[in-house]
């Protein structure tokens, strides 16, 4: 697994602003969609390209195109649906997947509520969540994608903490990992410290 932090300084200044427990669900919002797009240039930055031939008002040319299928973007709900539309706006050809999963209290283990993607499997998935924290539902998302097929995969989060990124990169060391920052580390309650609060309660104006 490769681990790529995004210190990009447009980047930094709206993640320092969103951290701040006075910005407006509102501002918030519109921030992540932003903070989502400039995050995309990086996920995308190797797609494989090939060569089709245009022709400009001047002359013909060989031109770059991406290659092969367009990838999937799947949010994991329901935060990671705040990310799709910076995403979108950059690859508005995308299409999107919906994973939506929760953990039963008594037994621990993942229960998928809603899992809706594609039927080509040989697009690449870029998976959205704003917090990595313990890294379980990332780790019970891409493990379901695996098994629906999906082989190319890489997980796009705006805070991680260390705990979260260790337990992606120990299960799945072939996913790579996107952030715009590794915190301090997690509370007693799993929440990522410093962190920015409950992204699903600051995205919908729920808290």
């Amino acid at each position: 697994m490769a681990l790529h932090i995004i210190d990009h300084p447009l980047v930094q200044h709206k993640l320092s602003i969103m951290r701040d427990k006075e910005t407006s669900t509102m501002k918030f919002r519109e921030l992540l969609q932003e903070i989502s797009m400039l995050m995309g240039y990086e996920v995308t930055r190797d797609m494989p390209l090939t060569y089709e031939e245009i022709e400009t008002p001047l002359m013909k040319m060989s031109a770059p195109k991406i290659a092969g299928k367009k990838v999937v973007v799947v949010p994991i709900l329901r935060a990671g649906l705040g990310m799709i539309d910076g995403l979108m706006k950059l690859i508005p050809s995308a299409r999107v997947g919906h994973i939506g999963l929760y953990r039963d209290e008594e037994t621990c283990q993942p229960v998928f509520y809603y899992y809706k993607m594609p039927a080509n499997k040989d697009r690449a998935v870029i998976l959205t969540d704003p917090m990595l924290a313990t890294g379980g539902s990332a780790c019970d998302a891409i493990a379901r994608l695996k098994a629906d097929g999906f082989e190319r995969i890489r997980l796009m989060c705006l805070v991680a903490s260390p705990q979260g990124v260790k337990a992606v990169e120990e299960k799945y060391p072939d996913v790579d990992v996107y952030v715009a920052a590794v915190d301090e580390g997690l509370n007693d309650k799993n929440y990522i410290l410093p962190g920015l609060g409950d992204a699903g309660d600051r995205i919908f104006g729920t808290k």
